[in-house]
């Protein structure tokens, strides 16, 4: 394969379906790493111990020597019992939070129609990544009046009265551009393509308007690829946004200024 094979367009109609399906994916990635790193929490390994323990000794299921080397397996089930409880019970607490989240960004207008909402502003931008005719992955950044806006078209499986319909929404540029998805096919990962990528839609934001002022995004370290690239990219953190899961993991909101971005491209 040579370079040539891979390319960044813009979003088409015949692409809404492995979109949409690439969003709902990529928030629900995290829940997977979520639950294994809750599960290998020091926290979670003591109780997992400790509890197998206590079964044993209640039901007498310590080794026994004399039956040669099944008798080294007696405790085993004590420990694969209380390790299947403690992984039901991490998804049951991590989850909902991951459902929640992939149903919000599924009902949001931005998703709902795709081609109208990144064609309000010359910043905005649905691009989609391709090699060797295959998709890789999607970045979608919104330089709209909207761009901050966190409205849905349902509201708890009712339409929103709040949201504006597709006609009266604005047309224009804001001085906040926001990354609102970035997904990357797993096999990829490891080329770091991704940054070919985030380039792509960072330089399309500041250059096709100068009114964009800085770019905003989402992120977290269950999702270490992309929190990764888009800190190689130079956004830094402008605050913590908030915390989910059993062990409270982190939603930090960071931010890559056009003064920052132009001075690393003096420098590169």
């Amino acid at each position: 394969m040579t370079e040539a094979d891979a390319r960044i367009r813009l979003y088409e109609a015949s692409d809404d379906k492995r979109v949409k399906f690439s969003i709902g994916k990529a928030s629900m990635e995290g829940l997977a790493v979520a639950n294994r790193s809750a599960f290998f929490h020091p926290f979670t390994l003591s109780a997992w111990v400790a509890l197998s323990c206590i079964m044993i000794q209640y039901l007498n299921w310590w080794p026994r020597p004399e039956y040669g080397f099944l008798g080294y397996l007696q405790p085993f089930p004590a420990f694969g019992c209380w390790g299947a409880v403690i992984l039901y019970l991490m998804d049951w607490f991590n989850r909902p939070h991951f459902e929640d989240a992939s149903l919000d960004l599924l009902r949001r207008p931005d998703v709902a129609d795709i081609a109208n909402y990144y064609r309000r502003s010359p910043s905005s931008g649905f691009f989609i990544l391709e090699y060797a005719g295959k998709f890789v992955g999607l970045i979608a950044i919104d330089a709209s009046k909207d761009s901050q806006s966190q409205s849905t078209l349902m509201d708890k499986g009712k339409p929103s009265s709040s949201l504006k319909s597709k006609h009266t929404m604005p047309q224009g540029t804001s001085t906040v551009a926001t990354i609102r998805h970035f997904y990357i096919e797993e096999p990829y990962r490891q080329a770091g393509i991704q940054k070919d990528l985030l380039a792509h839609a960072i330089q399309h934001a500041f250059k096709a308007d100068n009114a964009v002022k800085e770019i905003k995004v989402t992120t977290t370290s269950l999702i270490l690829y992309a929190q990764k690239c888009i800190h190689d990219a130079g956004f830094a953190l402008e605050k913590p946004i908030g915390k989910f899961g059993v062990y409270g993991w982190k939603l930090d909101l960071l931010v890559l200024r056009r003064a920052q971005w132009e001075k690393q491209g003096v420098v590169s």
